[in-house]
């Protein structure tokens, strides 16, 4: 054999070599921190706390907070994101890819809401914890009806009872609100002008006016 050739033949298994122990190397590396949670996050069907992911991996919760905070910036403009509720955190599809996923999965429509149902949503959100009576006030018409579709969609929930007269319920938003509205806390909501809201509350109508408001 020509010594030349033999010297590039050489070479080339030298160079094969040293590629497969590379890549046997690679997948003897034991995962990140963030691949692990990640992983987590992607079977679980629910938002997970940090303190249960930081037992689950054997680690310090300041360790899974900056994982986490590395994981959300790299996903940056993909179709998941990673939502932090107030129960956890989950990965979830993003809402400017819900008409893809409606067509691949050959799903209806999402349910819209109607105006009525979001305009209580919205004084529940803002106000909240709010009572029907005071809602009413503001809309000037009975909330019960929108109160209702709300609390069944799960975007409402019941906090209580107001130490008032008569002791109506006090409602406010669900931690499925700020999933569907793909918020962090109440606290990511729009700014408005609350003074308006605020002085329409006050003015809680009695038993006998509320009677006489129509439903709607």
């Amino acid at each position: 054999m020509d010594e030349t050739k033999g010297t590039f033949l050489k070479h080339e298994i030298d160079a094969d070599y040293s590629t497969d122990n590379e890549l046997h190397n690679a997948s003897d590396e034991a995962p990140t921190l963030e691949a692990r949670i990640e992983g987590l996050l992607f079977v679980s069907t629910a938002p997970v706390g940090v303190s249960h992911l930081a037992k689950a991996l054997d680690t310090t919760n300041n360790r899974v907070e900056k994982a986490l905070q590395s994981l959300e910036e790299r996903y940056g403009c993909r179709g998941i994101k990673l939502q932090q509720t107030g129960a956890g955190y989950q990965l979830i599809s993003t809402p400017e890819i819900a008409s893809d996923i409606e067509r691949f999965f050959e799903l209806e429509s999402t349910t819209h809401l109607t105006r009525a149902a979001l305009e209580v949503l919205s004084i529940v959100a803002y106000l909240q914890p709010v009572t029907r009576p005071k809602i009413d006030s503001i809309r000037g018409v009975n909330s019960d009806s929108s109160l209702r579709t709300l609390l069944r969609h799960g975007l409402v929930e019941e906090l209580g009872r107001s130490e008032g007269p008569g002791r109506p319920i006090l409602y406010g938003t669900s931690p499925d609100f700020l999933q569907h509205f793909g918020l962090t806390s109440l606290q990511d909501l729009p700014a408005i002008e609350l003074e308006m809201l605020d002085e329409a509350s006050s003015m809680e109508p009695g038993a006998d006016e509320m009677d006489e408001l129509g439903d709607e």
